[in-house]
């Protein structure tokens, strides 16, 4: 067996927010990375799925790349709902016009990574649209058998938690990624951030997995509002061997 290429994934740092709590947002982000890179393989790349800052602003940005630098490995950022697209362009030297969606794809190793943005400015809830899905859907037409994971802010899942599913997508979204997802095998795995906790699920027989939080966890409540938990920071470690995608959820202690 080849060396497996590994990626972590961090998600929702929240940098900058003033609820949740009082722990230190930006010493929670200190710790995780230090505890992936001690507590595992060196990574290949960093992904993380959004909200990297809670008020988008340049010195949250700022802090946020020192932070993550500790891991050493190439770093790919998605906005979520708390982001702001030309303040992330600027950061991350990310292509395109300054609100336009973030969307990107690149070979990372044995692994194709397909970025989709799945943010509605001004609003919580997620959505992809026709010319998002056509974008989708042309990227992946393009690389038709490279084991591909496709990354969002938003889990494209129904919880059946009323807190949750009012900020997720609606079901036409869902649907209509779907029949994107399904016509391209290569898809292996979809992975997102925003309800703060490990979540995993499948859509059109793929897996979903939305990552736990660095900044704070979230229950799964069947009430309308959600509730934040006591549970410390984590993130997932992908592992890719021989064309296959293993994925692990670790807290930190």
């Amino acid at each position: 067996m080849t060396r497996p290429f590994v990626l972590v994934q961090l998600s929702d740092p929240h940098l900058g927010a003033t609820w949740g709590g009082d722990g230190d947002r930006y010493e929670l982000l200190r710790e995780t990375v230090e505890w992936a890179r001690t507590h595992g393989p060196a990574p290949d790349a960093v992904l993380v799925t959004g909200d990297l800052a809670d008020h988008a602003t340049d010195d949250e940005y700022t802090r946020f790349r020192e932070l993550v630098e500790p891991l050493g490995a190439p770093l790919h950022v998605l906005p979520g709902n708390h982001d702001d697209r030309t303040a992330m362009r600027r950061h991350f030297g990310l292509e395109g016009a300054a609100e336009e969606p973030i969307q990107a794809a690149c070979d990372l190793g044995p692994l194709r990574l397909v970025v989709v943005d799945s943010t509605r400015p001004g609003e919580d809830a997620g959505e992809l649209g026709a010319e998002r899905l056509a974008w989708l859907e042309t990227t992946l037409a393009a690389s038709p058998h490279r084991p591909t994971i496709v990354a969002m802010h938003h889990p494209p899942l129904a919880t059946g938690f009323p807190g949750w599913d009012r900020m997720l997508f609606e079901s036409s979204d869902r649907r209509a990624l779907a029949a994107v997802v399904e016509a391209n095998p290569q898809v292996r795995l979809i992975v997102a951030g925003h309800v703060h906790r490990a979540l995993a699920g499948s859509l059109a027989g793929r897996s979903v997995l939305a990552a736990p939080s660095t900044y704070v966890q979230a229950e799964l409540g069947a009430g309308p509002k959600v509730v934040l938990t006591s549970e410390r920071p984590g993130y997932v470690l992908h592992s890719v061997a021989d064309g296959e995608i293993v994925s692990s959820v670790h807290g930190i202690a």
